[in-house]
């Protein structure tokens, strides 16, 4: 065997060549990243956490901590995701006429779908999923998630999802093919690099923990709601939670399909996706739209759960028309399954096709609307308390309604074939996710932060956050909107007219000021923690809620609930409070509860070192690890000592030091 061919066998195709040392960008930010994790990694081990961490977070399967690490890393994500979202904006404020800019065609499209892919699936997948994961088993009064073992292998796949993507920054390159790497751009012929590969086996791996996810949380809210808690009885956060969940199950294995036949093409040669020898490539659209357009509703349903949370909260009322809220989450989980063709009318299906999905589309808009309604009357004649999750309910209000309504427009079909190729509908998707789905998350994460750490944010950076973000979005995406109208084609690095400068410059400054939002979020965790014991919560009910959440300790103990509650009305905290409810002071028992393991981090990181291989063509190092995958997890059914008891005396300790706050309060 040659010493080439030898090279070949070991690595594959990686070869120094892969190292971007000549690109400075990617240079530079290489350097930042490793003096960043040097240091992490450093603080780490000089305060001597990695035993810590190991042991209560990274093999933890308490659903409180795996929803926070989830939010951890959704907001790391978000910075890297925005740090692209600002790299197109300076290209396209500056490349006009004679200037080229200063990202060539190939590496803005790289940035392009990176920053799509990486806000829809490492930021607002873990962000949704961690709050459902922390507040949903608080509100149902379970002691946790009906798979708790599930649970912590669902997070690790996530995060070896995104340490994938991460990995093509500085190993190779990433697709240049749009953040749903459309076919036939991203087979074989035409992106023969590893770009499409690094797409394809990191949304393999983190979709299998996000479907694997979606059937834990709909397992729980089916089986372990509280004695009493009918579905009827359910607050709406767990409504939206189990509809987005069910639709989950039901849309990521059309993506995993779609994409493991992408894979046959790419790896096996078959002619799935092709031009030629009977390939389709607009069933990829199919199958990829099937699972697209349901996903927004995935992510905006715990949205709408959040807003309704905090609107009966901050009006002191019950939700208006709790009824007509739930049934218009499930006619909106039905429906959402029904519109996907609308994102390509332009494809020639016909005139009948077009008119059945775009009525569909209008027709959504229905139920989304009644609920605009509910919240405002809700609010109406209450005593409406205007702190900041309040406050970014308002802002939803006003951005997303916007949102909706060129929705409409665009599911039109003739208005559709004028705009669908045009940055208005780049500004309408923006307008949605960013209205509905990252406004609400915020407004979770201010709204749960204290229940999760037991102090809330700081007000004034929370403040920053919040202006930051609603005035950066219209100033960002308004401009963006105007352009579109105007003709503007979308994913373009490059503009001929230099008339239409102006409108992105105002754009770039737009998300400038996004950014400052960003950083005040951050700023107001900082000085949270700094101004902690001012801002503590000693009660475990900071808003006045109404949901069984606030029932518990800010944070609350591991076992949730030291009895489990009984539930007999809708807002089942605010109808035990009305009732002059005491804690019980006595007559603890043992809690029975699930063991941590490590099993979950090894099949995780044995993914990874999977997907790596199968990228760069090292099968020697995927076909091990894939033996080392089913080892584990075979090895982990032997596993028979998966759950413990909290003793008694344990659990009158922990109620015996909440007791006296409570009373206090």
């Amino acid at each position: 065997m040659t010493d080439h061919s030898l090279l070949q066998t070991v690595f594959g195709r990686l070869t120094w060549e892969a190292f971007p040392i000549h690109e400075p960008i990617l240079l530079t930010t290489f350097i930042v990243v490793v003096l960043l994790g040097l240091g992490l990694v450093g603080a780490v081990t000089r305060y001597r956490l990695w035993g810590y961490l190991w042991s209560e977070w990274f093999t933890s399967v308490d659903h409180k901590k795996i929803g926070i690490m989830y939010m951890i890393l959704g907001i790391i994500m978000l910075l890297r995701g925005f740090a692209d979202a600002l790299m197109m904006r300076l290209q396209q404020a500056i490349a006009f006429g004679d200037n080229p800019g200063y990202l060539p065609a190939h590496h803005f499209d790289q940035i392009f779908t990176a920053h799509g892919t990486i806000m829809i699936f490492f930021v607002a997948i873990p962000l949704v999923v961690g709050l459902v994961n922390y507040v949903m088993p608080l509100q149902i009064g379970a002691r946790d998630v009906a798979f708790p073992f599930l649970n912590n292998l669902s997070f690790w796949l996530t995060v070896s999802g995104a340490l994938l993507v991460m990995t093509s920054l500085f190993v190779g390159e990433f697709a240049r093919t749009g953040w749903l790497s459309y076919a036939p751009l991203s087979g074989l012929a035409y992106s023969p690099d590893t770009g499409v590969d690094y797409y394809l086996w990191s949304l393999q791996i983190a979709g299998l923990g996000t479907t694997l996810s979606a059937i834990n949380m709909v397992a729980t809210i089916i089986k372990m709601r509280a004695p009493g808690m009918t579905m009827m009885k359910m607050p709406v956060f767990c409504w939206t939670a189990l509809c987005s969940n069910v639709l989950a199950i039901a849309i990521f294995p059309a993506l995993t399909a779609a994409f493991f036949l992408m894979i046959l093409d790419r790896y096996a040669g078959t002619n799935f996706f092709t031009n030629d020898l009977g390939g389709a490539p607009m069933m990829y659209w199919n199958m990829v739209w099937i699972w697209g357009h349901p996903e927004v509703y995935v992510l905006v349903l715990p949205a709408f759960g959040i807003f309704s949370e905090i609107t009966s909260t901050f009006t002191g009322k019950r939700l208006f028309g709790y009824s007509s809220m739930v049934y218009a989450t499930v006619v909106i989980t039905i429906l959402s399954y029904l519109v996907w063709l609308h994102h390509f009318f332009t494809m020639g299906a016909g005139p009948s096709v077009n008119s059945f999905f775009g009525i569909a589309t209008m027709v959504i808009a229905i139920p989304t609307g009644a609920k605009i309604f509910n919240w405002l009357f809700t609010m109406y004649r209450g005593d409406i308390r205007f702190e900041l999750p309040m406050m970014w309910v308002v802002a939803f209000m006003l951005t997303f309604t916007v949102g909706g309504m060129t929705g409409v427009l665009l599911a039109i079909p003739p208005a559709d074939f004028v705009l669908h190729n045009s940055l208005f509908l780049v500004a309408h998707f923006h307008n949605v996710i960013i209205g509905g789905v990252v406004f609400g998350l915020f407004a979770g994460m201010v709204y749960w932060f204290p229940k999760a750490f037991g102090f809330k944010l700081d007000p004034f950076w929370g403040k920053v956050a919040f202006w930051g973000w609603v005035i950066g979005y219209w100033i960002a995406w308004t401009p963006i909107y105007v352009v579109g109208l105007m003709g503007t084609t979308r994913r373009v690095n490059h503009f001929d007219d230099p008339t239409l400068q102006p409108w992105f410059v105002v754009a770039a400054i737009g998300a400038v000021i996004i950014l400052i939002g960003i950083l005040g979020f951050v700023m107001s965790i900082v000085m949270g923690f700094v101004k902690r014991r001012e801002l503590a919560d000693t009660t475990g009910d900071p808003w006045n809620g109404r949901t069984l959440e606030w029932s518990t300790t800010s944070p609350p103990p591991a076992y949730n609930f030291a009895f489990t509650p009984v539930v007999h009305d809708l807002d089942a905290w605010y109808d035990m409070k009305s009732r002059g409810y005491d804690r019980p002071a006595d007559g603890y028992r043992p809690i029975h509860m699930p063991r941590n393991t490590g099993a979950g981090v090894i099949l995780a990181g044995l993914a990874l070192v999977f997907g790596f291989g199968m990228v760069w063509y090292m099968w020697w190092l995927a076909a091990v690890s894939f033996a080392g995958l089913v080892a584990v997890a075979i090895g982990h059914t032997f596993n028979m000592n998966r759950d413990y008891f909290i003793p008694a005396d344990e659990v009158a300790r922990t109620e015996g030091k909440s007791l006296p706050l409570a009373a206090g309060a």
